[in-house]
């Protein structure tokens, strides 16, 4: 009798072994079996907005050049993980892969920033090559415990808003939305800024908490903004980085081809999203145009001189602050201006 509960107890075993080696691998790529790879990708963002489309097209791209080895889990619209807590999220395992804006968290990325601020960047291409090879070359130290797999940024950033904005008299008194780092942009031009995730603004708009914001223009259509703003003032500002890191458990843990695809796909995408967002800024504009009215306001010569007075000197002072502090700010910024050449030539 002892024999026979041995021998069921050593088929029980074996069967439990068997089962756990029969399934699909994990989200972290481990755990062997039928050699499918499967990865979870979070973004705050609806997935029809510009990083989201670019989200979609990674994910297409790596499962079709891995020949349906890695499969990607999409959580857009902050259905995995939020602004606030994406690259945390990431780093905690919640999700394989994260993307963010950088700028949403002030002093976490310093020589970013310096990019980011106002430096007249022709269009989201120029700008995302620009970032890519920057990042590339500096490396931001918040990155340090992640694999950093995509980086690109939107076009300049412009006042948009109910009310007509053409003087720095304008200005005041005006509750504009801009990411938390680029915010004293909005106080030098006298207006009072307000800090949330781009996905917050349709309802703060509605709801009168903000009068305007100040972003990239494609979120006239994709938010549908258009159809609650009547005027663009026609001044570029800032940009926008967004950068999508993976969990570095996860991606010590992936086959060297499959790194080695990931890792071409870093500049393709940087190409690619600057070309869609460049595209779709246009079609965004003429639709807000077209169906809702909005009005471009250009600023008088004189007025402009006003605001260029004002926001020259904030990315100069910024990176006298950096230098101050040992970081090789000045470097970063030269580095900036010769890229941005480099790529506005092409």
């Amino acid at each position: 009798m002892k024999k026979i509960y041995n021998l069921l107890l050593l088929i029980t075993i074996v069967g439990l072994i068997c089962t756990g080696c029969g399934g699909e691998t994990d989200a972290s790529g481990k755990n062997g079996g039928t050699g499918e790879i499967k990865l979870s990708y979070a973004f705050f963002a609806p997935e029809n907005t510009f990083p989201g489309v670019q989200m979609e097209k990674w994910a297409k791209e790596l499962t079709e050049r891995t020949d349906g080895k890695v499969k990607v889990d999409l959580f857009a619209g902050g259905t995995l993980l939020e602004a606030s807590n994406m690259y945390d999220g990431v780093r905690d395992g919640i999700a394989d892969i994260g993307m963010s804006a950088t700028s949403y968290e002030p002093n976490r990325f310093p020589l970013l920033t310096i990019s980011d601020l106002p430096s007249d960047y022709p269009n989201s291409y120029v700008a995302s090559r620009t970032i890519y090879d920057l990042i590339q070359e500096y490396p931001p130290e918040a990155f340090d415990d992640f694999k950093i797999i995509a980086a690109f940024a939107g076009e300049p950033s412009y006042i948009q808003t109910k009310k007509k904005i053409e003087t720095i008299d304008d200005m005041r008194g005006q509750r504009l939305r801009i990411s938390g780092s680029l915010s004293d942009i909005a106080t030098k031009l006298g207006a009072s800024p307000v800090g949330m995730s781009q996905s917050d603004v349709p309802e703060s708009l509605q709801t009168g908490v903000i009068d305007g914001y100040i972003t990239s223009r494609e979120t006239l259509k994709d938010f549908h903004l258009g159809e609650m703003i009547g005027h663009i003032t026609d001044y570029p500002l800032h940009v926008n980085t967004f950068v999508a890191v993976m969990n570095k458990e996860t991606w010590d843990s992936l086959p060297e081809d499959v790194q080695a695809i990931i890792d071409e796909l870093g500049e393709e995408m940087a190409i690619f999203t600057g070309e869609y967002h460049d595209t779709n800024v246009q079609e965004s504009i003429e639709w807000s145009q077209t169906e809702h009215g909005t009005k471009i306001i250009s600023l008088s010569e004189e007025e402009r001189k006003k605001w260029d007075e004002i926001i020259s000197p904030i990315q100069n002072e910024y990176v006298e602050k950096l230098e101050k502090e040992g970081y090789p700010a000045k470097e970063y910024q030269a580095r900036l201006f010769e890229l941005i050449e480099k790529y506005s030539n092409e």
